[in-house]
C-alpha cells in the first residue's frame, strides 16, 4: 500500500505533502548524502482555477514544468548533496499561500577521509597535515597517531588544532628523526562509526635556495660589464685600422 512508504503532514485543510523516505511528526525528512529525495505535493480542491501549485526551496521559488503545477506537483532531489542539509522545502497554492506544508531535509553524512596522502617535504620546512572532520552529526572523538601510537604533541614538536571543520597537526621545522612516519587520523561517529585518514610523510634533503633577484641583478651587471669592455676595445681596434 502506499501509505507503507509514503507519510502525509497536514498543517492546513487543503495543500498535503506526501514525502518518502518518510518524514518524522516534526516535518524531518532523515536522508543521507547521494540518497534520493521525492516529494509530493496535493491540494483537495477540484477547481482548476484554483489547485495551482508552487514549491519553494528556502523560500526560493523552484522552476517547475507547465504540466506539474494543477492539483498535483512533484520535485526529486537526486541526489542530496551536503548544501541540502537544513533545507526547507514548502509547496502552496498559488493564489493563496497562507494554504501551504513544510517539510525540512536532515542529511546525515560521515567525515570526507579521503585516500590515503603521501606528503614530501624538505627538513626543517613547515608541515601540515589537515584532516577533514566535518560530518553531521559532529564526530565524537578525533585521535592522531604515529607508526601506530598516539601523538606525543610535546616530544614529536607538534601542534594541534581543531576547528570542527579541520583537526590539523603542525610544525614549524621538520626533523627526518621526529617527524618521517606514518600519521593516521581516526575518527569515532556516533552513526558512521570509526574512519581514518592516513598520512605518509617522507623528508628529504634541505636545499640550499638561492636568491633569486639578486642573482639575476649580479648577471645583469656582469653582462653589461662585459659589453662595455668589448664596445670599448672594439673602439680601439677601429682607431688603429684607421
Amino acid at each position: 500500500m502506499i501509505t507503507s512508504y509514503f507519510t502525509i503532514f497536514r498543517f492546513q485543510t487543503g495543500v498535503t505533502i506526501e514525502s518518502t523516505p518518510v518524514a518524522n511528526s516534526d516535518g524531518y525528512i532523515h536522508t543521507a548524502l547521494e540518497e534520493i529525495v521525492s516529494l509530493t505535493c496535493k491540494h483537495n480542491t477540484t477547481s482548476e482555477d484554483d489547485n495551482e501549485l508552487v514549491w519553494l526551496r528556502n523560500d526560493v521559488q523552484v522552476s517547475l514544468n507547465e504540466g506539474n503545477k494543477k492539483g498535483q506537483s512533484r520535485v526529486c532531489i537526486s541526489p542530496v548533496i551536503l548544501e541540502d542539509r537544513e533545507t526547507t522545502f514548502t509547496c502552496h497554492l498559488r493564489n493563496n499561500a497562507s494554504d501551504r506544508h513544510s517539510v525540512v531535509l536532515n542529511v546525515t553524512h560521515a567525515p570526507p577521509l579521503t585516500d590515503p596522502e603521501v606528503v614530501t617535504v624538505e627538513e626543517e620546512a613547515s608541515l601540515i597535515l589537515k584532516c577533514n572532520i566535518e560530518a553531521y552529526p559532529p564526530v565524537s572523538s578525533v585521535v592522531w597517531k604515529l607508526n601506530g601510537t598516539n601523538v606525543d604533541l610535546k616530544a614529536s614538536q607538534l601542534t594541534l588544532t581543531n576547528d570542527g571543520l579541520f583537526s590539523t597537526l603542525t610544525t614549524e621545522k621538520v626533523q627526518r628523526s621526529l617527524h618521517e612516519a606514518t600519521y593516521h587520523c581516526e575518527t569515532e561517529s556516533p552513526l558512521y562509526g570509526p574512519q581514518t585518514k592516513v598520512f605518509t610523510v617522507h623528508v628529504t634533503d634541505k636545499t640550499l635556495k638561492f636568491p633569486l633577484y639578486p642573482m639575476i641583478a649580479g648577471i645583469v651587471v656582469v653582462s653589461l660589464t662585459a659589453l662595455l669592455a668589448v664596445a670599448a676595445r672594439w673602439r680601439k681596434i677601429v682607431k688603429c685600422v684607421k
